[in-house]
């Protein structure tokens, strides 16, 4: 029995199914706080909610709905007089928050994720992404039509991308690279990073123009940008060369197996003789294993890009079609997992 199981044991089974039905509205609750911004605020102190809902320009009773329910959840404690406080939990929704998560939770709650997951049943009826049938067109082109959607994107992928940096960077040595390339590397969180870490690497990033372009202040704020060249382009197509590592993360599980042979063939026309390709992905285990996280992950992938989280037996059959061959898989530090690949 897992611990989920254990924990729930006592639950008769038609409340716990009442349970997991109602997720979907603590994860709107929990986007409406971040879309409010109510940890910013409370970040300067505790607050009665008379003042917080004059502060953030809300109704004052059904803001105290939202903060009760909440509090609930561990995101604020209440007390007498209705004055809510931050809690550990609850600091992660601010702005400024080193390990802040409030654009993902934002992003959960746009019609572009939410609505693409009403239509679960029918990727599983067809086999194929939902995400056109429910908007109206390919989830990439989507995006391009809806830029201030794409940027909340962008952003909730930082937020995400920030809980795997670091361990991920500290547990693998880049000290010997002379060039790494960061490939769908957005704003270069990731590259920044390892630069960061190890002096006398230079760095390219590469992803699309509209993405890289908004690069410098990561690189400047980690004080590498004498050692980076940004470069934008569509990796399906070509990707820099010359490179002895190529960092590839959490980009390959938007794809399914032949535009991810098109970025891994690409990669391996590109590198050197002697270059590590690097993805970083939450690998999916064995049949039967207990990871929640990283099957949901899998379903998200499914319903909206027709995309998959992958075993590692799945990436030495995708890396053999290529000329890739797998050489280790190394854990991350976090959800993350390294997987290396070297020319076959």
């Amino acid at each position: 029995m897992t611990e989920v199981q254990s924990a729930t044991a006592q639950i008769p089974p038609s409340a716990r199914v009442l349970q997991l039905a109602m997720s979907s509205w603590v994860a709107a609750a929990v986007s409406a706080v971040a879309e409010l911004g109510v940890a910013d605020v409370l970040d300067q102190g505790p607050s009665d909610v008379d003042r917080l809902a004059k502060e953030l320009d809300v109704d004052t009773t059904n803001l105290y709905r939202l903060l009760r329910a909440t509090a609930d959840l561990g995101l604020f404690e209440e007390t007498e007089g209705r004055v809510f406080a931050l809690t550990e939990v609850g600091n992660a929704l601010r702005s400024d928050a080193p390990d802040s998560m409030r654009n993902f939770a934002r992003w959960v709650n746009t019609a572009a994720e939410r609505y693409t997951w009403t239509g679960l049943a029918d990727s599983v009826r067809t086999g194929r992404s939902v995400f056109e049938s429910v908007h109206g067109k390919p989830v990439w082109e989507y995006m391009l039509e809806h830029p201030e959607v794409n940027a909340l994107f962008d952003r909730a992928m930082t937020d995400t991308s920030s809980q795997v940096t670091a361990p991920a960077v500290a547990s693998y040595d880049f000290s010997g690279f002379r060039k790494v390339v960061d490939i769908g590397g957005g704003h270069g969180q990731f590259l920044a990073a390892i630069l960061a870490a190890n002096p006398g690497v230079r760095g390219v990033l590469f992803d699309q123009p509209e993405v890289v372009a908004g690069a410098g202040e990561e690189f400047e704020k980690a004080g590498v940008s004498d050692r980076v060249e940004v470069a934008g382009g569509d990796f399906l197509a070509s990707v820099p060369e010359g490179g002895d590592a190529y960092v590839v993360v959490n980009v390959l599980h938007n794809w399914e197996d032949d535009k991810a042979e098109l970025i891994l063939g690409g990669i391996r026309k590109a590198m050197t003789d002697d270059a590590r390709v690097l993805l970083v992905e939450a690998v999916m285990p064995p049949d039967g294993a207990e990871a929640l996280t990283v099957k949901l992950m899998d379903l998200n992938m499914m319903a909206h890009a027709d995309g998959v989280q992958r075993s590692e037996a799945q990436y030495a059959e995708l890396f053999a079609r290529v000329g890739l061959k797998l050489s280790r898989v190394l854990p991350g530090g976090g959800l993350c997992s390294i997987v290396e690949a070297v020319r076959a």
